[in-house]
């Protein structure tokens, strides 16, 4: 009996690491006063083997494999949800951020209804930050796992 249990557990743990995806939703929102920027939730809707653009280095040399164009790395099919800018022409507006805290919350809660489970989350932002910058975007990357 203790073997079957313990045959019966280890199947299911070598179930669970394969077959697995991973799924990155990344939310750019703009630092434009105006409204002049764009603020967005990007999520791809094709899939593509990373090998084909990978190019192994041995000795200084380069193989052929993953010698393709920059163009070739671009996919055409995926999801762009419009979200507010972080600033109008009066400044920051704390209405635009809510409105797009909401529409993140509803993307993320559909994310984990529809069986994925969040797993990390990085941001950043970008910006030249001189004397009159008044430009950048802020960047979150939302990293799912089934």
């Amino acid at each position: 009996m203790k073997k079957l249990l313990f045959i019966g557990l280890l199947l299911g743990l070598t179930t669970l690491s394969y077959g697995q995806e991973i799924k990155v939703i990344t939310v750019i929102e703009s630092i434009v006063p105006g409204g002049i920027g764009r603020s967005r939730i990007i999520e791809k809707q094709e899939n593509t083997d990373f090998n084909s653009f990978t190019t192994t280095r041995t000795d200084g040399k380069k193989s052929k494999q993953g010698d393709v164009d920059r163009k070739d790395l671009k996919i055409e099919n995926f999801d762009e949800t419009k979200l507010l800018n972080f600033y109008s022409m009066a400044g920051i507006n704390f209405q635009n951020i809510a409105s797009n805290d909401a529409v993140i919350s509803s993307k993320l809660t559909q994310m984990v209804q529809d069986g994925w489970k969040l797993v990390f989350v990085t941001s950043g932002t970008e910006s030249n930050a001189g004397k009159d910058d008044k430009t950048g975007i802020f960047i979150t990357r939302f990293i799912f796992q089934r």
